[in-house]
């Protein structure tokens, strides 16, 4: 799922990747409250002091291990856009995009879900979250995969124009909607195969409503 791993010791100028991944496993074990500087500097090997050479304090470490979480979304999200099966149907194929970056939103979420939380809870400003910062393998963002699919659909005429603006936020609305209720409200206990089959029948409603 995702390229960034914990390790037990750093090697030799590399500390602060080894501080990120530990503060990514902490943050996968139980979210971003469980970040914290002391025990990443412990599970790398060194002093404590040794962390503020790369980090100012917690915060700063807390952002790049969200950082590194969304671009683990962004990997989960790759992963179904290559699954495609493309037969040289544009307007097909953009559906099948929008309809890959929220099954890929989902499966993340449900599979890893301290690490969604540290990737959508901690940042705090658009503009923030949609920092090419948090690019994942490939070099692309979520968000910028979520734009790709929607000017696909545009291009195929499946999307006006005039409503291509800010369509990015319904999509993304709707969806997350649902991983949080499955995450942390009344959806928790659903049977995974109805939560599945919830979870595309959300996101065909989004692309019919769009």
């Amino acid at each position: 799922m995702a390229s960034t791993a914990p390790r037990a010791t750093y090697r030799h100028g590399d500390l602060r990747q080894a501080l990120v991944d530990a503060g990514f496993a902490m943050a996968r074990e139980s979210g971003p409250d469980a970040v914290v500087l002391r025990e990443a500097t412990r599970r790398a090997g060194v002093s404590p002091n040794a962390a503020y050479r790369h980090f100012a304090d917690r915060t700063a470490l807390v952002q790049a291990v969200s950082d590194a979480a969304l671009g683990a979304v962004a990997e989960a999200i790759e992963e179904e856009w290559e699954r495609i099966e493309r037969a040289g149907d544009a307007a097909a194929d953009a559906h099948a995009e929008l309809e890959a970056v929220g099954v890929g939103y989902l499966r993340f979420a449900r599979d890893e879900p301290g690490l969604f939380r540290a990737a959508f809870t901690v940042p705090r400003d658009l503009r923030s979250a949609l920092s090419p910062d948090k690019a994942g393998p490939r070099g692309r963002t979520p968000f910028e995969l979520l734009g790709i699919a929607l000017d696909d659909l545009v291009a195929a005429g499946e999307l006006p124009a005039e409503r291509r603006p800010g369509a990015e936020l319904l999509a993304w609305s709707a969806v997350h909607g649902l991983a949080m209720l499955a995450l942390e409200g009344p959806l928790h206990d659903l049977d995974p195969e109805l939560a599945r089959q919830t979870g595309r029948r959300v996101i065909a409603m989004v692309d019919r409503g769009l």
